[in-house]
């Protein structure tokens, strides 16, 4: 029993240094990506959650409930989970799509992009980019909303800023001479 209760501890610390350095790297990413402070504790929760019950199913085993009740247990949360989220599959794909957007989206609020889209001048400035859906806003000063799962499916262009290319654009500056 003593064995178990260390190794339930153990369990314990390794999820709590995990989550620690989970949450640093995020914190990392979301600071060199500029992501929304709201943004990046979404998804730091979201991935926390997974790790708990991950760390819980391993605690059950090391309890002795044995590998089978516990195997049981979570494929049938598995399944009622799926079943639920079947159902909602849109809100399941715009969620995994937004975890996929804040680590590997290459734009940044604030950028002006054109979504490829044949019907629609879908073109702006990045506003938000949440867990569900992208704001841009046009220049009309309209704000569309654009779901996740469909930005990952389209083709997305950066285009160029009037600042931007202010800054890129090859200008000579003449400094005066010191005497």
């Amino acid at each position: 029993m003593f064995n178990q209760l260390l190794m339930c501890i153990l369990y314990l610390a390794i999820f709590f240094f995990a989550q620690r350095q989970v949450s640093k790297w995020i914190r990392l990413q979301a600071d060199k990506k500029q992501v929304n402070e709201v943004r990046s504790r979404l998804v730091t929760r979201l991935i926390s959650y997974f790790m708990f019950f991950v760390t819980v199913s391993f605690m059950t085993v090391s309890l002795g409930l044995g590998y089978q009740d516990v195997s049981l247990f979570v494929s049938s949360a598995f399944a009622v989970l799926g079943v639920a989220l079947f159902a909602q599959w849109s809100i399941l794909s715009n969620i995994t799509a937004g975890v996929l957007i804040f680590f590997a989206f290459p734009y940044r609020i604030g950028d002006r992009i054109r979504i490829v889209e044949k019907d629609e001048d879908m073109s702006g400035v990045i506003v938000e980019i949440s867990l569900f859906h992208i704001l841009i806003k046009r220049e009309s000063g309209d704000v569309m909303t654009y779901p996740n799962s469909l930005l990952l499916q389209k083709g997305v262009v950066k285009l160029a800023n009037e600042q931007s290319a202010k800054k890129t654009s090859p200008t000579r500056r003449v400094i005066p001479k010191r005497k």
